[in-house]
């Protein structure tokens, strides 16, 4: 539709809009409707999109998971998975490192928020780590990279964004389990990296949990963790749909907050709500304008003629997911996550599919993408938290962010090439699934 200059006035006036700073979400929407008046279609079908974009009962486990998130972050539950993961690694050599990335770890359980993750565990361990003798560089290093953990184990808004890009058609409880290892390897990867650094560069160790103080403080984490069970295990035992484990989730974290933690008070629950709703606001507008986007998309036949021009270039399905991760890690660079979601999903989905290339294993591949796209310059919204609450500058941390780059892409290519660290877990509940 349009002819063949009609692609290039959606994408076009999309990056144009971009690079004269207009916000993603407008952007889209003006991309889409510059595009519309090209093609001369009514302007009312594209803003129709904009609302149908939104009208998606799926979509309702979206704020649920942020309220129950904000809930834990701001009720304590950081402050005891730190106490908690000091009981299994405090006492190794560089040991606080090692307690911030378990820390991440568990509280990306909870989150699903790679930036909720940086303020909560970063608030803490950043200044411990500094006052412990760690290079601040080094202290922020950790906490941003750790805290990408947050985005592919479940549950995660994004794993949530994809699926709803994807048209609906991936199950949200195999994409939660796909990224419980990939996840957890993140994990360990920066672990031994944190450990080599450690050793090096002769960082403290800890002092070992005495056995009493470890019941104690297990039995305070065990509250805010089972918000994990009651998330993962619902949805995945066929309990609970996505939206229902959420609401859920909500309810008991509510209760552990006020209730059994009390850290909260009554009175700042409208803050915690105003925080809510705008993190919630700002993402549903991205959704409504990215589905106006898509629907020009779509009119164009921009995912066909991409795909068309991919397996033009190469049929081999390792070349193919090697160029899409580098055209990703870049893309990662400049924009942020769920708009790259929404955009990329519906373009790059067909080509992975027409080499074999199962859905779900794709989606944890695209979000350990833009994971890393998190803590890279210019636009790494988590780098960009991490060193507010470390003062330190982006260009410091920059500078000695590459060894943590290299452990997260060594990652990225174990999981995009050997299929079962994804797809094992999923095969265990669902018989069909196979990789």
């Amino acid at each position: 539709m349009g002819g063949t200059f009609a692609p290039i006035i959606l994408l076009g006036s999309l990056f144009a809009l971009l690079i004269i700073g207009m916000p993603i979400a407008y952007a889209l929407g003006v991309a889409a409707l510059v595009s519309a008046i090209y093609v001369g279609l009514p302007l009312e079908a594209v803003l129709l999109k904009v609302s149908d974009g939104v009208d998606d009962f799926a979509l309702l486990a979206i704020p649920f998971f942020v309220f129950a998130g904000a809930l834990m972050a701001e009720g304590g539950m950081a402050r005891r998975l730190v106490a908690f993961a000091n009981i299994f690694v405090g006492f190794l050599r560089g040991g606080l490192a090692m307690v911030n990335i378990l820390s991440s770890m568990f509280f990306g359980g909870i989150s699903g928020s790679a930036v909720a993750d940086t303020s909560s565990i970063g608030s803490i361990m950043i200044p411990m780590m500094k006052k412990q003798g760690y290079e601040d560089h080094f202290a922020v290093n950790v906490t941003v990279t750790s805290a990408t953990q947050g985005i592919i184990i479940p549950p995660s808004h994004n794993a949530i964004i994809y699926t709803y890009a994807a048209g609906g058609t991936i199950s949200i409880a195999q994409l939660f389990m796909a990224g419980i290892v990939p996840g957890v390897m993140i994990g360990v990867a920066l672990m031994v990296l944190a450990f080599i650094v450690a050793t090096k560069r002769n960082y403290p160790k800890g002092e070992p949990v005495a056995l009493r103080d470890a019941a104690r403080i297990t039995w305070e984490a065990i509250a805010g963790l089972f918000t994990v069970i009651i998330i993962v295990g619902g949805i995945i035992g066929g309990i609970f749909t996505p939206t229902e484990s959420a609401a859920v989730a909500v309810v008991w974290a509510f209760f552990v907050t006020m209730f059994v933690y009390r850290d909260m008070k009554w009175r700042d629950l409208p803050g915690v709500l105003h925080g809510v709703i705008r993190t919630v606001a700002m993402v549903m507008i991205v959704i409504g304008f990215a589905a106006s986007f898509g629907y020009m998309m779509t009119l164009m036949q921009v995912p066909a003629k991409v795909t068309g021009f991919l397996l033009q270039l190469t049929d081999n399905k390792y070349a193919i997911l090697m160029l899409i991760n580098i055209m990703l890690l870049v893309l990662g660079t400049f924009m942020d996550m769920a708009p790259l979601l929404l955009i990329c999903t519906p373009i790059l989905l067909p080509v992975v599919v027409a080499v074999g290339v199962d859905p779900v294993h794709f989606g944890i591949i695209m979000m350990l993408n833009l994971g890393i796209g998190l803590v890279t310059p210019p636009v790494g919204t988590v780098l960009f938290v991490g060193c507010a609450i470390g003062k330190v500058s982006i260009e410091k941390v920059s500078r000695h962010l590459w060894p943590f780059w290299f452990a997260m892409i060594a990652v990225l290519l174990l999981v995009t090439y050997f299929p079962v660290f994804a797809m094992y877990l999923p095969s265990l509940r669902y018989p069909g699934v196979t990789w």
